[in-house]
């Protein structure tokens, strides 16, 4: 039926849609796996120079889908076929790119010494032999219950809102948890000689199923950040100029001071001026 609409609700549904870029993704690996990184060089899988490691690399991710597969009746009622549900079918896997660091190519060593563990491989003096084979372990060694995908928005902590200060957030979001979770491929990286682009590495990850749970859980964002990062109506200079040097240098050759500005006055070459 059709009805009047207040502005309120317009904005609570048409003007805010849920956007594609807020998203984290966390895995952690099996405590054998672990220790195979560790033996291969890998201590810390989740470091990295990356902050987050693993986690925060993750630049494309998808959410994950499922189908419901039924058998027709056609002969109970004539003329009509009925469908019935008897399985839920999920995705095989999903695909998780990421940036890889110059440092330590975190994403591919971690997830190329996660398959070498999944195949029984062994250690760097086995790879060589020419009767080398394979003696794969067992799933439940190799396979990970902590593989998750979160949906958020901006406002999950209210940190992004600051005309009259910092509010709570909405906590609103999506978990996407994945039972027996393991990578199945990692997509071949072209490199070449022409224009340098950001190297990213892109992983399949098998599963068996997901389900989903309300909330974002454990955030590592404060909803109520520190007075130094809160917006006020006046600047706080020494911040200010603190950031300006960290962030330019010396800058004796300049003709302006960043910190001039906040006190509404800018002294150049030239003498003394009102910004």
């Amino acid at each position: 039926m059709p009805n009047r609409k207040t502005l309120s609700d317009i904005r609570a549904t048409i003007l805010r849609p849920a956007m594609t870029s807020h998203f984290m993704m966390y895995v952690d690996f099996p405590s054998e796996v672990k220790s195979h990184m560790s033996s291969r060089g890998l201590e810390d899988p989740q470091g990295g120079v990356l902050r987050g490691g693993l986690n925060l690399a993750c630049s494309e991710a998808s959410l994950p889908g499922s189908s419901l597969a039924t058998l027709e009746q056609t002969s109970d009622r004539t003329g009509v076929t009925e469908r019935h549900v008897h399985r839920r079918m999920f995705d095989d896997r999903i695909d998780l790119t990421f940036y890889v660091d110059a440092q330590n190519y975190l994403p591919i060593r971690a997830f190329e010494f996660w398959k070498e563990y999944i195949t029984g491989e062994g250690t760097d003096s086995d790879f060589a032999r020419a009767n080398h084979f394979y003696r794969m372990n067992y799933v439940d060694d190799y396979a990970t219950e902590s593989l998750r995908i979160i949906k958020f928005e901006r406002d999950f902590d209210g940190s992004f809102k600051g005309n009259n200060g910092i509010v709570n957030g909405t906590q609103v979001g999506l978990t996407y948890n994945f039972v027996r979770a393991f990578p199945i491929a990692i997509a071949s990286m072209p490199v070449s000689y022409d224009a340098s682009s950001l190297l990213k590495c892109t992983v399949s990850m098998t599963y068996i199923r997901y389900y989903i749970t309300n909330g974002i859980g454990d955030s590592d964002s404060n909803t109520s950040p520190s007075p130094q990062y809160q917006v006020t109506p006046r600047l706080r200079q020494e911040n200010l100029s603190q950031e300006y040097y960290n962030n330019f240098g010396d800058n004796s050759q300049n003709a302006t001071n960043f910190a001039d500005f906040v006190n509404g006055t800018v002294r150049g070459p030239f003498g003394e001026a009102i910004a």
